[in-house]
């Protein structure tokens, strides 16, 4: 029999409407018709689940619409979000094949990637160099304007990149990259090395993802590790301040005492 199922919420972030269009100059292809708010981030939500097994992520990515130009059976195809989650630290700083970078200390642990055609989960290498690890699939469904994600990965307080690119299924990882050309199939971009995301998880008056390639996170933003580390460490240079002042005025009062 199963367990009834219990979620916790975490955390939602709010993202600015209408900003879908990379930095500002980015075109989106017209052919399958896309709208800007089948590809725009409007929130992300972040929840624990408890069931049969132990706690896991429920990550809820909202969007403008949910669009299925290319007719896929989940009913939804028009972006790929890419989630991106820091757990401890460490972490790999590239973000995938996003063409963005980590901005800030830290990196990711796991990444999901969700296309209409199927999701991914990947755990970062344990060494310099390794390859990533798949783990077990999530499970992804449409509510309303959301995508609700369950994932396998362990219940925490984490933080996160959140991205949302045009899906196309001739690319290479199902995201289509920015072009110069002017092809009614094209994502046109002034250049075609920027970031291949349309829109980021990121506050209204934060814009570096499209002018320097960095993106920061939200969410737990703050290394608790290295805080308690470094808060272990004023204690003891504290204890050691306090036991060398009672040693220098040992021997004042032994003084005294001669005296």
């Amino acid at each position: 029999m199963l367990l009834p199922l219990l979620t916790a919420a975490l955390m939602t972030f709010q993202d600015p409407a209408g900003d879908a269009r990379g930095d500002g100059g980015y075109i989106l292809p017209q052919r399958p018709a896309l709208t800007e708010s089948m590809l725009d981030l409007r929130s992300f939500s972040v929840q624990t689940v408890t069931q049969s097994g132990p706690r896991t992520m429920r990550l809820i990515v909202g969007l403008g619409e949910i669009g299925n130009p290319w007719q896929a059976p989940s009913g939804f195809s028009a972006n790929v979000s890419d989630i991106f989650v820091r757990t401890s630290v460490g972490g790999i700083r590239t973000l995938g094949d996003t063409g963005l970078q980590v901005r800030g200390s830290g990196g990711w642990h796991y990444h999901v990637r969700v296309t209409g055609f199927g999701s991914t989960l990947h755990a970062a290498p344990t060494e310099p160099g390794g390859a990533a690890t798949l783990l077990e699939a999530p499970s992804v469904r449409v509510e309303g304007t959301n995508l609700v994600i369950d994932t396998a990965i362990p219940a925490g307080r984490y933080a996160y990149w959140v991205t949302s690119s045009v899906f196309s299924p001739l690319s290479p990882g199902g995201v289509m990259r920015p072009s110069e050309s002017t092809s009614p199939l094209a994502l046109q971009a002034a250049r075609a090395s920027g970031p291949t995301p349309v829109d980021v998880l990121a506050s209204a008056d934060d814009a570096q993802a499209f002018t320097t390639g960095t993106l920061a996170p939200v969410g737990e933003t703050r290394d608790r590790q290295t805080l308690t580390l470094v808060g272990l460490g004023l204690a003891g240079l504290l204890l050691t301040i306090w036991a060398t002042v009672q040693v220098w005025r040992r021997p004042a009062s032994l003084m005294r005492t001669g005296q």
